[in-house]
């Protein structure tokens, strides 16, 4: 069977709460739960040229530093166009992206447009899942 869908990369910190990821995004897009840092550097090195990969957003939920988050920025190859969300532990964020000339910018994001963008991306239902429930 081949899946045309696009595919989310989500690495997740040990200490982060479960989000509802499947709910919604199942018929939109092919998520991948990353635990490794080192394949996910390996995945975002070698999606274009090598492995072919469609990959359309990179979500780093409380996994990385804002200093780290760039470093994986300056790495990037420049064919690949992926949204890159990093949500911090108070869920503000920063979300890199690719503009029409192919340039990347870079967003700073309040708790609310971390939640407006996962939600807008079909990413999550807008509420996190309590483990202790």
């Amino acid at each position: 069977m081949n899946d045309r869908r696009r595919i989310t990369l989500i690495a997740r910190g040990h200490s982060t709460p479960d989000r509802d990821w499947e709910r919604y995004a199942h018929s939109q897009s092919r998520l991948v739960m990353i635990e490794s840092m080192t394949v996910l550097r390996y995945t975002l090195e070698h999606a274009v040229a090598d492995i072919d990969l469609d990959i359309e957003r990179v979500i780093l939920d409380r996994t990385v530093s804002p200093a780290e988050y760039l470093d994986i920025l300056a790495s990037l190859p420049a064919e690949l166009s992926a949204d890159l969300l990093l949500i911090l532990a108070d869920d503000t964020g920063y979300l890199s992206a690719t503009g029409r000339g192919g340039d990347r910018t870079l967003h700073s994001l309040r708790a609310s447009d971390v939640r407006f963008y996962l939600e807008a991306t079909a990413l999550v239902t807008g509420r996190i899942v309590d483990k202790a429930a």
